[in-house]
């Protein structure tokens, strides 16, 4: 095309027609100009050149071709020729702008800018660049007057108006964006760009469906429109439709394939759907791209944190704070690395930095409240919960996360009113809660079974990435994994650590897969040589994890960790093998399809209640297994050391705080009101817990002297051995005692419960069943609230008691190991004998 143009351009020729030759060409160049035939009009302008080599409009409309050809360089060079030969002309300065801008030379575009303005007072199109320029910055008041002084200059400046939207949608104003992007398309029913800034403004607004309908809208009158298509993804993703929003974000690609916006996007979808993986190759793509995109490095970061390689996640972390100092969603990841890399400190010290950027960071406060937490700051977890909850009252999952923050410092002040609106607010499908407080707070099993569901059914779906799973070949022995973030110092272990070691090798092999700390402590030594296999995997990701559950034919996968803090439901998500069993770490259902088996007893699930769990019920003869290993120290406490009267009954319940509810606190002041000289022992866990219940017994007439709070003793053996000092065990409702009344009974030490509807509600009971003891089995609080008095004031009924405890302590079911191990072993051949006879789940009853 070029060639045959040159052909066509006769030479100019020095003689009397030069003027009119030059001037006939340059309209003929500036005819192709605006007609986009940009290398014609460049050849044409480059002809005029050859005789006028200092022609300032023809060297300004070069630059001009050459900014419009992606020649940012070449357009400030030509341009700056033009204006050191008419330094007058605002239009030259406006297009420098323009080049500068493209080369990311941001002040000095505006310089440009506003050597236009001072030119041209009146010049809307520089006064709109300008405003382009500022946005850039940051400096968005800024940058909305500009746009408002060429509205004013130009009111009916389409382009403007948009642009303006795009400000104040910067700055929050999403309805104020709004009616601006609706103005720019009332005076330019085309304008393709105002629909896509008007899909944005409706974005943030949360009016998904009107976003999509308005990048549609761009993209129809602008085909190619590869921002809109981006973020179209965005929008698509929010609305869950995953593979529409990656297809979107394709789109986008091949268009612009330099498009690195369009990258991250489709990163961030991919992340979405838990291909971490293929996210990570996204934002890389992204980052080759555009080596300064911060936000590109940050999404990254992300994606390396769910991979679980948290080294490289924080220095992503690092060079996106590099790149953009003030960048608090960086500083929020960043805290969120450090806490998973056991640095809880670091931790609050970047999510404060990401507050003192965002004030209004309502997941920096969440976040940090869970720092705070594994500090035990209790009062501060509180207050930095509030404030995310103030900032965003439908914050997911928050509201009853914070609910039961408030019961671990007996904090009730309208705590009754709150569970009301939880409950409310999980019947209505609201992401209120994860499920385990729900465990302390109500006995409901619908509530419980609802709360799960819908916690899995946004964090942990089912996950067919590793394709279906299919059984190994049936051999000599079955193959168990036991999956857990606790094989260390914890109720878990205590309960669990002899049942690990005699398995019978005979017929399983048992493997462990430890995703939690290495404690070093004695029984995280003791339990690496229970295991026929002990398989360190706190650094691989779920999908590492259930790929190598896979790759060594785990027959049945037991989680021993649930929805408990910590856990890693992904991997079971993913199926780690073909029979996957929810164990003794949490109380209740999972709400997950991929669960098959929930292990019980029928004192723990009436055949009645079956339909409120979502697995298929494991019936053993009895539920919990004990460690009768289990030291007691042949210390001997004085009441005097423990705080303890010399004389007076004492009540104890060593649970955790969060489960005492009102309720049963108010209870047990009605028993201390009628047992003269009784106290309460309990566990001290904050002095903001100490202090709510002394000030609670006081306003139930209580002194507050006769409650006394236990310290944390180091060895689990002095612990067992001071509950000898106490006289009853009574239990919290509607979250039992689990381990710790198995401490109790196991000391000697009698234990009192009324069980309630759910699972959570009737571990005590069970164990009681376990050790024949079911005359410590209430029906009503009432009956509970009389048995108490009765034993704390009749010696010989109490006495009588613990000489049967005593009795049945070894005698009996609950501590006998060898059985439990048995029986436990019946309930995985006939899972075992199912799956390999293509039965499905059914429950099983071992006898």
């Amino acid at each position: 095309m070029s060639q045959r143009l040159k052909k066509k351009v006769k030479p100019i020729t020095a003689n009397h027609q030069i003027a009119a030759q030059v001037q006939a060409i340059f309209q003929q160049a500036l005819t192709l100009h605006q007609q986009n035939q940009f290398e014609q009009a460049q050849i044409l302008y480059e002809e005029i050149l050859k005789v006028h080599p200092n022609h300032f409009d023809v060297l300004h409309l070069l630059g001009v071709v050459a900014l419009q050809t992606k020649k940012a360089q070449k357009a400030v060079a030509l341009i700056g020729k033009a204006i050191k030969i008419n330094p007058h002309n605002p239009a030259f300065y406006n297009n420098q702008g323009l080049a500068l801008k493209e080369l990311n030379q941001i002040e000095a575009a505006l310089a440009s800018y506003d050597k236009a303005i001072a030119l041209k007072p009146d010049f809307a199109q520089a006064y709109n660049n300008r405003g382009i320029a500022l946005k850039d910055l940051k400096l968005l008041d800024a940058a909305l007057a500009s746009y408002d002084q060429a509205i004013a200059i130009e009111p009916w400046y389409a382009e403007a108006h948009s642009n303006r939207g795009n400000a104040l949608k910067e700055l929050q104003q999403f309805e104020a964006a709004l009616a601006s992007c609706d103005q720019a398309i009332a005076l330019k029913s085309d304008n393709a760009t105002a629909y896509s800034n008007r899909g944005n403004a409706l974005h943030e607004l949360k009016q998904f469906s009107a976003a999509l309908a308005s990048y549609d809208q761009a993209i129809a009158i602008e085909p190619y429109y590869a921002e809109a298509y981006s973020n179209r993804g965005v929008t698509l993703k929010e609305l869950k439709q995953f593979e529409a929003a990656l297809a979107s974000c394709d789109k986008a690609i091949a268009i612009k394939p330099d498009n690195a916006a369009a990258y991250s996007n489709r990163g961030n979808i991919l992340h979405e759907l838990k291909q971490f993986n293929a996210a990570l190759a996204s934002y890389d793509q992204a980052i080759a791209l555009k080596s300064d995109y911060a936000e590109a490095y940050n999404n990254r970061s992300t994606a390396l944190y769910d991979l679980r390689q948290f080294e490289a996640a924080l220095a992503s972390c690092d060079k996106a704070i590099a790149i953009k100092p003030d960048y608090a969603e960086a500083y929020n990841n960043r805290g969120l690395v450090l806490y998973e890399l056991k640095q809880p400190d670091a931790a609050v010290t970047n999510y404060n930095q990401a507050i003192t950027i965002r004030p209004d960071f309502a997941e920096a406060y969440n976040n940090r409240g869970n720092a705070l937490k594994k500090l035990q700051q209790p009062e501060a977890v509180l207050a930095s919960y509030d404030q995310a909850l103030a900032l965003k009252p439908d914050y997911d999952f928050l509201y009853g996360i914070r609910l039961h923050a408030k019961m671990h410092i007996c904090a009730w002040l309208d705590a009754e009113k709150q569970l009301a609106e939880l409950i409310q607010k999980i019947y209505r499908d609201e992401r209120a809660t994860s499920p385990f407080p729900i465990l302390a707070l109500s006995t409901s099993l619908p509530l419980q079974r609802k709360s799960a569901e819908i916690w899995v059914k946004e964090k942990y779906p089912a996950n067919l990435e590793l394709g279906n799973i299919s059984r190994s070949i049936k051999g000599a022995k079955i193959r168990l994994g036991y999956f857990s973030m606790d094989f260390r110092d914890h109720p878990v272990s205590f309960l669990t650590a002899e049942l690990f070691e005699i398995h019978d090798r005979n017929r399983f092999e048992v493997i462990a897969f430890s995703f939690g700390s290495d404690t070093k402590d004695e029984m995280r030594q003791r339990l690496e040589g229970a295991f026929d296999k002990f398989v360190e995997v706190r650094e691989k990701s779920d999908r590492e994890i259930a790929e190598m559950a896979r790759l060594l034919e785990i027959d049945i996968a037991i989680d021993l960790a649930g929805h408990t803090a910590d856990s890693r439901t992904g991997i079971f998500a993913m199926r780690a093998a073909p029979i996957q069993v929810n164990f003794l770490g949490y109380s209740g259902t999972m709400g997950a399809d991929y669960m098959d088996y929930l292990i019980a007893d029928r004192q723990l699930i009436p055949e009645e209640a079956e339909i409120h769990y979502s697995e298929k019920v494991v019936y053993l003869p009895s539920f919990q297994p004990n460690d009768r290993k289990r030291k007691i120290s042949d210390r001997v406490f004085t009441r005097a050391e423990l705080g303890l009267p010399e004389t007076g009954f004492v009540f104890c319940c060593f649970n955790n705080n969060y489960k005492i509810t009102p309720s049963t606190f108010a209870g047990w002041m009605r028993i201390l009101r009628q047992v003269e000289g009784s106290v309460l022992w309990l566990s001290k866990s904050s002095p903001a817990a100490v202090n709510n219940l002394r000030q609670e017994a006081v306003a139930r007439g209580v002194e507050a002297r006769r409650l006394v709070f236990a310290e944390c003793l180091p060895l689990s053996e002095d612990h067992l051995a001071r509950q000898r000092a106490a006289d009853l065990f009574i239990d919290t409702f509607p979250y039992n005692a689990h381990t710790t009344a198995s401490d109790a009974l196991w000391a000697g030490l009698p234990v009192l419960t009324c069980p309630g509807e759910a699972f959570a509600s009737r571990v005590a009971a069970s164990l009681l069943t376990a050790i024949e003891m079911p005359e410590l089995i209430t029906r009503t609080p009432d009956e509970y609230e009389a048995l108490a008095v009765e034993l704390a004031t009749n010696p010989e009924r109490l006495r009588a008691i613990r000489q049967k405890l005593e009795r049945n302590r070894l005698t009996t079911p609950l501590f006998d190991s060898r059985l439990f191990t048995r029986h436990l072993e019946e309930a995985c051949a006939q899972m075992y004998e199912r799956c390999h006879a293509d039965l499905p789940p059914d429950h099983i009853y071992v006898e």
